[in-house]
């Protein structure tokens, strides 16, 4: 692990959701299977697709398969294993603490019932607007309340958290874990974000 510092003034810290803190493995394992495809198949696809910079999504128009109606339900044991140690470790540490990321609606329930204790949860079905929208952004800040200098925003993407956070103004932590995060830390931007994390468990160590 390497040593490293919060940013200065540092208030709050607001995570994303897929890959920072949730495993995706399973959610994408049931979607294969109502799809009647083989979880390889789909996620060998996705890879493609990401490597690529294309909307992974799309990858139902390859498969010629309707895009199933709804992800399944997010459990607790979809949880990566450092997610909730980390974002106690921030709250002990006195941050505030937000999750907000793309995700459908009811994920707020869902992330609570998992364990989460944050001060808000947000999703973009909630809030009308995706990430990388500005908009989406300034939502983080109009809700967390404080200025977005004072906001570490934490993610496993550049595209989607780390430059439009920054963008936005705010601090910025990459994760690197799931398909985004390995392939975007082979990216020149990636030096761009403030902190780079092989794992929730090492930003802890900066709240500790």
């Amino acid at each position: 692990m390497t040593a490293f510092r919060l940013p200065a003034g540092i208030r709050a810290v607001v995570f994303d959701v897929g890959e920072t803190l949730v495993d995706e493995t399973h959610a994408w394992t049931i979607q294969a299977e109502r799809a009647g495809i083989t979880p390889f198949t789909l996620m060998g696809l996705l890879g493609a697709l990401i490597a690529r910079d294309e909307d992974h999504r799309r990858v139902w128009d390859l498969l010629g398969v309707e895009r199933p109606a709804a992800p399944p339900p997010m459990e607790r044991a979809d949880l990566y294993p450092d997610a909730l140690g980390c974002l106690r470790t921030a709250s002990q540490a006195g941050l505030l603490i937000g999750i907000a990321g793309n995700q459908p609606a009811g994920v707020e329930v869902q992330l609570r019932d998992a364990g989460f204790n944050a001060d808000f949860i947000a999703s973009s079905a909630a809030w009308g607007v995706m990430k990388p929208s500005a908009e989406f952004f300034s939502r983080i800040v109009d809700t967390a309340k404080v200025d977005a200098g004072q906001i570490l925003y934490v993610g496993d993407r550049l595209d989607n958290d780390v430059l439009p956070a920054g963008e936005a103004g705010m601090r910025t932590a990459f994760v690197r874990r799931g398909p985004w995060g390995y392939l975007h830390a082979q990216r020149p931007e990636i030096e761009l974000a403030d902190i780079y994390v092989d794992s929730l468990a090492e930003l802890a160590m900066a709240f500790g």
